[in-house]
């Protein structure tokens, strides 16, 4: 008894943190496997069975709604990092400023305030917008702009970290050797916030990808994102199809994290053999 209490009291935090990621990825694995069931039975693991992604690729609402939402991410990331650099860039290099307090709590607003109310306010936004303007109409242009919110609160968040913890010496020595401001920036501080982009852009993606609240108040006629048919399938009862277009999902997002991974462990390792190289000269 006690030899069993010395282990787990030993081993608590592993034990602890494998039941957390037991909770987080069973289902997940549940998942995928009943993506290749062979019926419609759910529980109960028939056969293995391809048909579910044939179906997939036969429906045109999930195939037009994966594209449009790869569109709409792929837009909203771009968009984040750039704002969000921007803004980050104001909150850290320029400390003081009128308005600066404000300026803070409207780019971290988003973090906090419920999805509904965002979506709520972006949808009399947009619709007022184009009554007086007749511009912009609901679709992909609206569900940009609102996931764009969104996720450049995050960047924002992200690359403002990387930024305070930058040693600013090393622009300092670029613009004593004779770069200018846009120099300094592009050879010097872009590279060291590489990673915080990078970061920020698939925080930002992913958000995107997989909103369904703004999304359903931005959305005009026509213009349905992937998640968005996949809930409208859901409530209708459970379709084996569905699961095979998140195991897609879920096999699309695990590619682009242990791609980046790789890319950042093969960037530290250029970096310790660049340092060591320079250390020994």
């Amino acid at each position: 008894m006690q030899a069993v209490s010395r282990f787990f009291g030993k081993h608590a935090s592993r034990i602890w943190m494998g039941l957390v990621y037991l909770f987080l990825y069973i289902p997940l694995f549940f998942l995928i496997v009943f993506s290749f069931n062979s019926t419609r039975q759910d529980g109960v693991f028939t056969g293995f069975s391809l048909r579910w992604y044939q179906a997939l690729v036969e429906d045109s609402r999930l195939v037009e709604g994966f594209f449009l939402s790869l569109k709409v991410a792929l837009m909203t990331g771009t968009l984040s990092v750039v704002l969000g650099c921007f803004a980050a860039f104001v909150l850290v290099r320029y400390r003081r400023f009128s308005g600066r307090t404000l300026f803070y709590g409207m780019v971290n607003a988003p973090l906090v305030m419920p999805e509904v109310i965002i979506g709520l306010s972006l949808l009399l936004l947009m619709v007022a917008a184009q009554r007086t303007l007749g511009f912009p109409e609901r679709g992909f242009v609206t569900i940009v702009l609102g996931h764009t919110l969104l996720g450049m609160a995050y960047a924002t968040v992200v690359i403002q970290s990387r930024l305070v913890e930058m040693d600013r010496s090393i622009e300092e020595a670029a613009m004593d050797l004779g770069c200018r401001p846009m120099q300094v920036f592009f050879l010097v501080t872009l590279p060291n916030i590489a990673p915080a982009l990078v970061s920020s852009w698939l925080l930002s993606f992913t958000l995107s990808f997989d909103d369904v609240v703004i999304s359903e108040f931005l959305s005009g006629p026509g213009v349905t994102t992937l998640p968005q048919v996949i809930f409208s399938y859901a409530r209708r009862g459970v379709n084996p199809s569905i699961y095979a277009a998140a195991t897609i999902l879920i096999a699309v997002v695990s590619i682009g994290i242990i791609g980046y991974s790789l890319f950042m462990v093969r960037r530290q390792k250029r970096l310790d053999r660049d340092i060591s190289a320079a250390a020994a000269a």
